[in-house]
């Protein structure tokens, strides 16, 4: 199971400090902001990278990717398999440089992020949970693949985000992000780790979907069957490239309950006036399970934005 997918050295420093510079005056430098609380200082930040013009982090890695492109390959278009949110990134990127945009999809994303893929103009092609997740692209066929996660320039773009947290609020001590194929906490974590080594970054995925702990436990990938769940976003296999990777930078994993994440997007978006999708309030919903005293100064990443309207007023105006 590797989407197309070939082993790669991790970024290093130098990586993301170079993503940084490709990245910026498109990707926004998305601030951190303080949880709102009734009682005090409850000591957790939110990094909003909903606020980004695509409302999710991808938009940091397509772009520093495409900018390594010659114009010679970028014009003959690209392409990338996606839960919703990298097609989305994608579109926005090849609309910039004025070339075609494609996506496999699975037949089970969100009505509202299949809409906005198409607003980028982006073509689609749907396909069954089996062929989803295992999808191997034609990588010797026309336009540029982009791998959704195991692409080290994506991860470095990402890493973007630890530099800022960072720069933000050096005193950080656990750090939250929700895994799907592990391409956003690879490079948060690991920019973190370079300019703080004692950090701590916490994975997080759904009870209902929970293959990166499975995975771990075994040692080894296996395909996960996903029940529903408002975590959709993080819809990916566990790559024999990717898992390694994880294991390295990742200090530990929190499930949390479809109640629990109802509960995160329903406090942001109440409280905190931020309208975050279900996969993007993961780590919101395990920093609130978690005792202060064991995570200290805590930056939880919200990694997207893109919910439907009515699944939202569901959340909010319900139990």
């Amino acid at each position: 199971m590797r989407w197309g997918a070939s082993p790669f050295a991790p970024p290093t420093l130098l990586d993301f400090r170079a993503a940084a510079e490709r990245i910026r005056g498109v990707a926004a430098r998305t601030p951190l902001v303080k949880l709102h609380s009734f009682n005090g200082d409850n000591g957790v930040y939110l990094k909003p990278e909903n606020l980004q013009p695509v409302n999710s982090f991808k938009v940091r890695g397509v772009l520093n990717w495409a900018r390594t492109l010659s114009p010679e390959r970028r014009v003959e278009g690209l392409y990338t398999i996606s839960s919703g949110n990298t097609a989305q990134a994608l579109g926005y990127v090849a609309n910039l440089y004025g070339v075609k945009a494609r996506s496999y999809l699975s037949e089970r994303t969100p009505r509202g992020k299949v809409e906005a893929i198409r607003g980028y103009g982006v073509e689609i092609e749907f396909l069954s949970e089996a062929e989803y997740f295992g999808f191997e692209p034609d990588l010797g066929g026309p336009g540029c693949y982009f791998h959704p996660f195991a692409e080290p320039l994506m991860v470095a773009g990402n890493g973007t985000i630890g530099l800022e947290i960072f720069e933000d609020l050096p005193q950080v001590e656990t750090v939250f992000c929700p895994v799907g194929g592990g391409g956003l906490i690879n490079g948060v974590g690991r920019a973190l780790k370079a300019l703080k080594p004692g950090v701590r970054v916490v994975g997080v995925q759904p009870e209902n979907f929970p293959a990166v702990e499975t995975c771990r436990r075994l040692g080894r990938p296996v395909r996960v069957e996903m029940k529903p769940t408002l975590g959709d976003g993080v819809a990916a296999p566990v790559t024999d490239v990717m898992l390694p990777l994880l294991m390295e930078v990742m200090d530990g994993m929190v499930l949390v309950s479809e109640d629990e994440i109802r509960a995160a997007v329903r406090r942001l978006a109440l409280h905190n006036k931020l309208v975050v999708e279900g996969a993007g309030a993961l780590s919101l919903a395990a920093a609130l399970k978690t005792p202060p005293s064991e995570r200290g100064a805590t930056v939880c990443v919200l990694s997207g934005g893109s919910i439907d309207a009515d699944k939202l007023a569901d959340i909010i105006m319900g139990p």
